[in-house]
């Protein structure tokens, strides 16, 4: 290869890694056609992406950046993989992938993360550590679970108080039906007395009715001695 040809190739590699500065190394030798195409796929999905590279053009392109230090003892074929929603969850994806019997030809041989090398027992043991999405979720269970505690324990007064108000609430219902009942019953009482007396005549009728029916026999009596 020329070296017009090395420049080009090196300034391609830079272009596409513009902007990394976490990557992984795999060993993707040994893998046919239709396997590299399924490893492409299945990367592609988590948002991976997987570059070929000669290690000498890719020292090169990286000369000066973050990524040169992934090439450290690193000579021959192999391909750079960077990408994911974090560097952690990009170990954790291909630390499985590795393991994988459907790639028994895939393997890291490295890489790096904040500039510093990484060896193939590095990546794995970072494939260890939580994601991104995992801290994320701890972080906020640590910050919710105060706010929980606190809301129980201010919750728990007002929720005894209300009971207590319940069952009192209770006790006085029946004795307000009774109250209710003997009110009823005496009103009831009282309109009974007031319709008997309204049935009965005047006292002056009563007398009057009396007088006339005495009379009629006295002049009875005095047409006979007549």
């Amino acid at each position: 290869m020329s070296k017009y040809v090395k420049d080009l190739v090196s300034k391609e590699i830079a272009r596409r890694l513009d902007g990394v500065s976490a990557a992984l190394l795999v060993n993707v030798v040994g893998l046919d056609a239709g396997k590299t195409h399924v490893l492409r796929r299945r990367l592609g999905e988590k948002s991976i992406s997987l570059m070929v590279v000669k290690s000498g053009l890719a020292k090169r392109a990286t000369e000066g950046t973050p990524l040169a230090a992934a090439f450290h003892g690193v000579e021959g074929s192999l391909a750079m993989v960077w990408g994911c929603e974090d560097f952690v969850s990009l170990a954790k994806e291909i630390t499985t992938l590795t393991a994988s019997p459907d790639f028994p030809a895939f393997e890291t041989r490295g890489g790096v993360m904040d500039g510093e090398h990484l060896t193939a027992e590095g990546v794995k043991a970072v494939s260890l550590w939580p994601s991104r999405e995992d801290q994320i979720r701890i972080l906020l269970g640590q910050i919710l679970s105060p706010g929980a505690n606190l809301a129980s324990q201010l919750l728990a007064p007002g929720g005894a108080l209300a009971s207590q108000i319940k069952k009192k609430a209770g006790e006085d219902e029946p004795a307000e039906e009774a109250e209710g009942a003997s009110e009823a019953a005496v009103e009831a009482v009282a309109e009974l007395s007031a319709g008997v007396k309204s049935e009965e005549p005047p006292a002056e009728e009563k007398g009057e009715g009396r007088l006339e029916d005495g009379a009629e026999p006295k002049t009875e009596e005095k047409a006979e001695g007549s």
